[in-house]
């Protein structure tokens, strides 16, 4: 029987490498590179099977609660091509994430060749890469020949064949491919984990016939034994407080250890857990002699700085880098310990925070292919209306802060199906309005408007518009960039005519059946300042009867707290700001948070700030949105943000908000940006790009490099080279 089916397979054999030669184009252009060799993949697939693995990792009382929404898969069969033309003959080893085919000239080689060789001349270089477990990647180095993100890559053939046998084909769809940081043969993405390191507790104080161990401030890691011995269990209760620790019944997290005796002395628990402090119950019959743990952290580089004249906001601004970081791991998280996933809004305030600390733009990327997922689009991001709204203002913002066309352009027609589909849920009034499965978020707010058409979904569907016409520009698409220019401003003008009332100088919050319901939210109104939808005398309006009125419903949430503290420093409010950020995040501080939290009220006390979600320790202590002092003290203090793509252009406009001085650090994609500011005196050290200085001053100010200009009235600039530190001497305005 197999002699039989022998001349089949050598036919199937010679159709499938013919295939080939039809399916990779001859017309990529051939060129040689001279980037470092890292291992590449389906660009976004990578990401999609990490953030799977990553969010299937939170438990509750050892229960797994995966994500609330879809997860996609990679695709198990992925087609990489390369041309080049060698300038001479090219030893190349090869890897793989798979088993794999390898033609070479549109020749088969037989085998899973982990090495071969090239003449010099132009070659075309296929790999098809099977992998179900994990993504398809591959590791190509040679002196000339390497993988590196110059290679394309597709997931199918599309091939079709006509009457004659004969086949053809119909629009393969080639991608750039991804990479990260596997540079060497042996960093195999599938085998990635985050660098661990070995803290001690800070205290051990006995409970009962146990112990609780303090390691003195929120951390994220592996609870390590020492000098185990003896047979039994040993019970691992893990709290964000000490409160939470102590109860075993109702903590969280928890880890129950069973040894048999014949177990190493040094044992570390498998699975990663956030907290601070750890209750720790073993059975007579086993020992241990000393606990320590792995603290579990993403490499990442602190470029930007902030100190002043007020050690309080010093502290304020130590303690959100440090809960930035411990959210930024593999991607940005929620929350260490609850919820542990990717959710679009969060992830939106960690990547502009992040460009004021890290400027770390591949956590972006990850984060932002993660979220987006694949094909079909059959539902929101993260089912939330709003969240797939925030990812389009994401994508703008990212590409303001690093100029990144490549991403833009490889990405766009994932931007567009999602588009398409958020578009396509609009009413027949061209707005937004939940439909089911939809879930409308804005914020953890007590009776907050959620139902009809909403002033704030408008607003952000605006804004994701204005993202989608820049990106089609980018991308080439001049039909897209005119279609959603044309969309944005419609929907603003709707946005205005239905929502902005003179009487109440503010945007109302919700129509529902055709009338506006007589309500004001801050949501909308703060958008609406530093999107820059208002005119002057509306700025000003909503200012004084929205954003100042004590009657508006108050917001409780660090995540909103965002929005609405920028608005106001938007509005010049600085030395408001300040006093807010002293009052809502010191407080935190007083009460002994050691990172910042998920919601903070101060009409709460004692274990009340512990709760949330009808759980005793429900409430996150260590979230992401937390850390908005961060961006906050260098966008509108030290005062630095880009007005061109990448930092192309930047102006730096320090605000002392009541401060006798402040100085620090804004990284950006071409150096940083160093700033002091005193009452008398103003230093800056630009990166590269064209740089402006803009300043206020009671008197003339002078400069020991450049020439100041007068805008008007107290306003000054000085053009700032990259290079050169400037010493400005001024009077500041009190």
């Amino acid at each position: 029987m197999l002699t039989n089916k022998v001349p089949v397979l050598l036919s199937m054999i010679s159709f499938w490498v013919l295939s080939f030669m039809f399916f990779c184009p001859s017309s990529l252009p051939a060129q040689e590179t001279e980037q470092d060799a890292t291992w590449i993949w389906y660009s976004g697939d990578y990401e999609i099977w990490l953030s799977n693995n990553m969010q299937a990792r939170r438990t509750e009382r050892e229960a797994v609660l995966p994500p609330l929404w879809r997860l996609y898969s990679p695709y198990s069969l992925v087609t990489f091509q390369k041309e080049l033309d060698l300038p001479e003959a090219d030893e190349v080893i090869l890897q793989t994430e798979g088993s794999f085919m390898l033609l070479i000239d549109d020749v088969l080689v037989h085998g899973q060749p982990k090495k071969f060789s090239l003449s010099a001349g132009k070659h075309k270089i296929v790999l098809r890469v099977f992998n179900q477990e994990a993504v398809p990647s591959i590791y190509v180095k040679g002196k000339h020949l390497r993988s590196d993100s110059s290679w394309v890559a597709t997931h199918e053939d599309k091939q079709w064949i006509d009457e004659n046998g004969v086949p053809h084909q119909s629009g393969t769809p080639w991608v750039q491919v991804g990479t990260w940081n596997f540079n060497t043969p042996e960093s195999k993405p599938s085998e990635f984990k985050l660098n661990t390191e070995l803290w001690n507790a800070k205290k051990i104080e006995p409970v009962g016939s146990g112990q609780l161990v303090d390691f003195g401030k929120e951390t994220f890691g592996y609870v390590k034994l020492h000098g185990v011995k003896g047979k039994g269990k040993i019970a691992l209760y893990y709290g964000e407080s000490r409160e939470e620790a102590l109860d075993s019944l109702r903590c969280e997290t928890l880890d129950y250890l069973n040894f048999d005796g014949n177990q190493e002395s040094e044992f570390t628990v498998d699975k990663s857990k956030a907290f601070r402090y750890v209750q720790v119950q073993a059975d007579s019959g086993v020992q241990f002699d000393s606990i320590s743990m792995l603290y579990e952290y993403l490499p990442v580089d602190y470029r930007g700085e902030f100190k002043s004249s007020d050690e309080q906001l010093n502290e304020i601004w130590d303690v959100s880098a440090y809960t930035l970081h411990l959210n930024t791991r593999e991607f940005f998280l929620d929350g260490i310990k609850r919820d542990r996933w990717i959710w679009s809004g969060d992830a939106h305030q960690s990547y502009l925070m992040n460009y004021y600390l890290f400027f770390d733009s591949p956590s972006v990327r990850r984060t932002l292919l993660a979220l987006r997922g694949k094909e079909p689009v059959t539902a929101h991001i993260n089912t939330i209306m709003d969240y797939s709204l925030y990812w389009f203002v994401g994508i703008y913002d990212y590409y303001l802060y690093t100029g990144d066309e490549d991403f833009i352009k490889n990405f766009y027609p994932r931007m567009k199906s999602m588009m398409d589909f958020c578009l396509a849920r609009r009413n027949e009034d061209g707005m937004l309005s939940p439909l089911p499965g939809d879930w409308v978020f804005i914020d953890w707010a007590d009776g907050l408007g959620k139902t009809g058409e909403v002033s704030f979904e408008q607003m952000l569907l605006a804004r994701s518009l204005e993202a989608m016409a820049v990106s089609a520009g980018i991308s080439g698409d001049e039909d897209g960039k005119k279609e959603y220019n044309e969309l944005a401003d419609e929907l603003r003008t709707k946005l205005f005519d239905v929502f902005w009332s003179d009487e109440k100088e503010a945007l109302m919050h919700q129509r529902v059946e055709g009338k506006v319901l007589d309500n004001v939210t801050r949501y909308a109104n703060m958008f609406g300042i530093f999107f820059d939808y208002f005119t002057e005398a509306q700025k000003q309006g909503v200012k004084e009867h929205v954003l100042l009125n004590d009657d508006i419903q108050k917001i409780t949430t660090p995540y909103m707290r965002f929005y609405e503290l920028e608005a106001l420093c938007a509005m010049g409010e600085h030395e408001f700001v300040l006093d807010e950020v002293r009052s809502y995040w010191g407080d935190m501080l007083k009460l002994g948070a050691t990172s910042f939290w998920e919601k903070y009220n101060p009409s709460e006390k004692g274990v009340e700030h512990l709760a949330m979600y009808g759980r005793p320790y429900g409430k996150s202590l260590c979230h992401a949105w937390g850390a908005s002092p961060i961006y906050l003290f260098g966008k509108y203090y030290l005062g630095v943000k880009p007005t061109a793509p990448g930092y192309e252009k930047y102006e730096i406009e320090p605000h002392l908000g009541g401060l006798k001085w402040l100085e620090g650090k804004v990284p950006t994609p071409k150096g940083d940006v160093a700033v002091y500011c005193s009452e008398k005196e103003i230093k800056i050290t630009g990166a590269n790009g064209q740089g402006l200085l803009v300043f206020e001053s009671k008197r003339k100010p002078s400069s020991d490099f450049g020439t100041i200009r007068k805008i008007n009235g107290n306003r000054y600039e000085l053009d700032i080279e990259s290079g050169v530190t400037y010493k400005v001497s001024y009077a500041a305005l009190k």
